[in-house]
């Protein structure tokens, strides 16, 4: 949880361009972030894949008037509002964006390509129809802001309680790592997004970050890092620490869907 999803890029840069912060060029190039190439499959309208910048501009003539992020697991369908089909590739990549208005959703699949030693990424995002229905399990920002403050608690409880290095050295060098990355480009989200939003996604990251330390190999104090945790630890961590994580991507999505949500409520 500690990386953005490409979904996630998508949703708040293409929000951005909508509500006319960002240019489209800017986009693009935000959206695809280190990725060699970003290409949209089964656009309306189009008979072969096209790049991101006509991909958006198509979906504002299809009538998007912003872009959702849905974040499903298996069990918890994050997002989503079917059809089945589309449900089913959603749950498979784990992310997806929906686009209000049109009726359309999209789904990103990842390929490597190229000799080793220089692989790069290249992205396929399929279009495909959706329901015009609400997500499933969305919270407002606000509900989320209060839901992640008990997450960050429970988390640290959890992680003592499982004897896991919550503010050991490991634990440290990890926040720390993320702290760096998130100062490196410092953009969270994108232009037009309300500081409360950005302010829930960067806790919902933090408490990502101590899922992730949670599950580290190295996870004990007392242990060299990159010891082996049993099965049976595992397993308990992964049961005590699911809620948490359930909250962190309710937080997630919640912020992303933010500007959306705004510019829906200014106009009832």
């Amino acid at each position: 949880m500690l990386d953005e999803h490409r979904s996630g890029r998508l949703t708040a840069w293409g929000n951005a361009l909508i509500a006319g912060f960002a240019s489209p060029d800017d986009v693009a190039h935000h959206i695809k972030g280190d990725d060699a190439a970003h290409r949209v499959t089964g656009l309306p309208g189009e008979s072969g894949p096209v790049g991101l910048t006509l991909a958006l501009g198509r979906l504002r003539a299809l009538g998007a008037t912003g872009l959702r992020l849905a974040l499903p697991v298996p069990g918890h369908p994050l997002g989503l509002s079917g059809p089945p089909e589309f449900n089913a590739r959603a749950l498979e990549a784990e992310e997806a964006v929906v686009a209000t208005g049109a009726a359309l959703g999209l789904v990103p699949e990842v390929r490597e390509a190229g000799p080793e030693g220089d692989v790069h990424v290249e992205v396929e995002w399929h279009c495909m129809a959706v329901r015009d229905a609400p997500p499933a399990d969305v919270p407002s920002l606000g509900e989320a802001e209060r839901e992640l403050a008990e997450a960050l608690r429970e988390a640290t409880a959890v992680l003592t309680r499982l004897d896991v290095a919550g503010s050991g050295p490991v634990a440290q060098a990890a926040l720390e790592a993320y702290r760096a990355r998130a100062e490196a480009g410092r953009e969270v989200l994108a232009p037009g997004y309300p500081p409360r939003a950005v302010r829930v996604l960067e806790l919902a990251q933090r408490v990502g970050a101590l899922i992730a330390i949670a599950y580290a190999p190295g996870g004990h104090e007392g242990r060299e890092h990159g010891g082996a945790v049993s099965a049976s630890e595992m397993a308990a961590r992964a049961q005590a620490l699911r809620p948490v994580e359930r909250t962190a991507r309710r937080a997630q999505v919640a912020a992303y869907n933010a500007m959306v949500e705004e510019r829906e409520r200014g106009s009832r």
